[in-house]
C-alpha cells in the first residue's frame, strides 16, 4: 500500500511496501547481528533528483546545513558524466547530455557501494567546457554519516535507487528552470544564449518528459518549488534526524524492522499523543497505525508460490502464506492490537500473556493461554509499547519453552524506545521486531519520552484523569 500525502509546505511524503516481504527462504533463520563487519558503518544514502536547474543543489546545502552534527558528503551526477570522444566533440551541439548514456552508472554505482562500506571514493573532476575529465585530479570522498547523492537520472537507474536510504524529487516550474539553466550555462559554462536556448528544445526538454519526469513516482519526498520552499526543507531535515535515529539501531541489529515513516504515519502519531485528543480519535487512529504495523508484519512471514485460474480464464502466479499462525497480546494493552489481527488475518487464533510489571520494572509471569499446538505456529507477538524490553523478554522466553523457535516469532508495536530495543534485539538476533517509530529513550520511572502515556487506559477508557 503506497501513501502520498501533501503538507501545508506543499512537500509530498510518499511511502513504500514493506521491504522485509518474505519468501519461502525465511524459513532459515536470518544471519544474526554482527555478522557483516561492514554493516555498522553503513552512511544513510539520500537521493535528491529533479530537472535541470530545478533547485537541486539548493536544496542539499541547505539540508548540509541543518545536519551539522553530522558527516555528510555530497556527491553530484553531473562528477559521471562520461568524456567525450573526438568524433563526439565535433558535433557536440547534437550531444544529448541528458540521456542516461551521458553518464558512467557503473562507476556512479561503485562510488556509492564502496561509500555504503565505509571506504573513500575518488571522484572524477569533469570539465564542462572541455566535455572532458579532468585526468590528473580527482576529488577525495570518505565515509561518512549521511551521504547526499544528487542529480538528474538518479532514479533511472533500479541499482543506483536501491543504494538509497531516501529519495526526494525537487519539483520546479519549467519556465523557471529553463531561465536558472540559461543564466548558469552562460555565466558557468561559458556558453552563449542560442545555444543554451537550441540545446533546450532538442534534449533536454523531451529528456526531463521522457526519463527524469517519470521517475518521479520512486520519490519518497517531493518538495515543490526547490530551494525556495524553506518550510518544505525543515520538515525534510526533522524527518531526515528521525530516520538517522532508526537507521542507526536498525544497523546494529538486523532483526529490527521500522515501517517508512510518512507525514501521514507521522501525523496519526501525533494525533495519538496529543493528551486533548477524544478517547474516540484515539482509538480510531491507533486502529489505523496498528493496522499498518500488523500488515507489515506479515510481510515478514513465509509464502509458498501458487497459482490460479482468474475470472478470464487466465492463470495467474501469486504466493500463498503459511497458514500456521497465530497472535499473542501480552494483556492488557496487547489487546488493542487484536482487532486490525483478526481483520488481516480471518479466523485466526490469538493467546494471552498477563505478566505484572512492579515498580522497579521487575516482572512475574500471572497468566498464560496459548494455542496447544503453538510450537508448530508462526507467532505475531502484540504488544503497543516497547520499553525496557523486561516484560517482552519474559513473554518471548515462554514462547521459546513452549517450543516456538525464536526465528518464527514476529515482535509487533507502535513505538519503541531504544533500551527497548537493545534488550530484546540483542538477546534474541533471530527475533523479528517490527515497529512505527523510535522514541527518545526512558525517564526515571521507566516512561517511553515522549511516547504515550498510558496506552491501555487511554485506549480502554479506564483512566479516570
Amino acid at each position: 500500500m503506497d501513501y502520498v500525502m501533501e503538507t501545508a509546505s506543499g512537500a509530498h511524503f510518499s511511502g513504500w511496501r514493506p521491504s522485509g516481504t518474505a519468501s519461502s527462504s525465511s524459513l532459515l533463520p536470518p544471519t544474526p547481528p554482527h555478522s557483516d563487519p561492514t554493516a555498522l558503518h553503513q552512511p544513510f544514502v539520500i537521493g535528491v533528483c529533479g530537472g535541470t536547474a530545478s533547485g537541486k543543489t539548493t536544496v542539499c546545502d541547505m539540508i548540509i546545513q541543518q545536519l551539522q552534527d553530522h558527516r555528510v558528503v555530497l556527491v553530484s551526477q553531473d562528477s559521471f558524466y562520461r568524456g567525450l570522444t573526438d568524433e563526439e566533440l565535433e558535433h557536440v551541439h547534437e550531444y544529448n547530455f541528458d540521456h542516461p548514456d551521458a553518464f558512467d552508472t557503473e562507476q556512479l554505482l561503485e562510488c556509492i557501494s564502496k561509500l555504503k562500506c565505509g571506504q573513500s571514493f575518488q571522484v572524477p573532476i569533469y570539465d564542462f567546457k572541455r566535455h572532458q575529465r579532468c585526468s590528473d585530479s580527482f576529488r577525495q570522498v570518505n565515509a561518512s554519516d549521511v551521504v547526499i547523492l544528487e542529480g538528474i537520472l538518479i532514479f533511472h537507474d533500479e541499482c543506483v535507487r536501491d543504494l538509497m536510504n531516501m529519495k526526494i524529487f525537487v519539483d520546479a516550474d519549467a519556465d523557471v528552470r529553463l531561465s536558472r539553466r540559461i543564466r548558469r550555462d552562460t555565466v558557468e559554462r561559458g556558453r552563449d544564449v542560442h545555444s543554451v536556448l537550441e540545446q533546450y528544445a532538442k534534449f533536454v526538454k523531451p529528456a526531463f518528459d521522457d526519463f527524469i519526469l517519470p521517475s518521479k513516482k520512486y520519490a519518497d519526498i517531493i518538495i515543490p518549488r526547490g530551494g525556495d520552499n524553506h518550510v518544505a526543507i525543515d520538515l525534510i531535515v526533522q524527518h531526515i534526524r528521525t530516520k538517522l535515529g532508526q537507521h542507526n539501531l536498525c544497523k546494529i541489529y538486523p532483526n529490527l524492522n521500522v515501517i517508512h515513516s510518512t507525514f501521514q504515519i507521522r501525523g496519526m502519531h501525533t494525533l495519538i499523543r496529543d493528551r486533548e485528543i477524544s478517547k474516540h480519535d484515539f482509538i480510531f487512529y491507533s486502529d489505523r497505525l496498528i493496522r499498518l504495523v500488523v500488515e507489515h508484519g506479515l510481510g515478514y512471514l513465509p509464502f509458498t508460490e501458487k497459482q490460479v485460474i482468474t475470472p478470464t480464464g487466465s492463470v495467474y502466479t501469486g504466493v500463498d502464506f503459511c497458514k500456521k499462525l497465530c497472535g499473542v497480546s501480552i494483556v492488557r494493552s496487547g489487546e488493542s492490537m487484536e482487532n486490525a489481527l483478526r481483520a488481516c488475518c480471518k479466523g485466526i487464533k490469538i493467546g494471552k500473556i498477563l505478566i505484572h510489571r512492579d515498580s522497579g520494572d521487575r516482572t512475574e509471569l500471572i497468566y498464560e493461554k496459548l494455542p496447544k499446538d503453538i510450537a508448530e505456529r508462526h507467532v505475531l507477538l502484540l504488544d503497543p509499547v516497547l520499553a525496557t524490553g523486561n516484560s517482552a523478554n519474559q513473554a518471548i522466553e515462554l514462547l521459546i519453552e513452549k517450543g516456538v523457535p525464536e526465528s518464527r516469532i514476529v515482535f509487533l508495536n507502535l513505538i519503541s524506545a531504544p533500551e527497548g530495543i537493545h534488550c530484546v534485539c540483542k538477546r534474541f538476533p533471530y527475533l523479528k521486531v517490527v515497529t512505527s517509530e523510535i522514541d527518545v529513550g526512558l525517564d526515571y520511572e521507566f516512561r517511553v519520552i515522549p511516547g504515550l502515556g498510558e496506552y491501555s487506559d487511554r485506549y480502554f477508557g479506564t483512566d479516570d484523569s
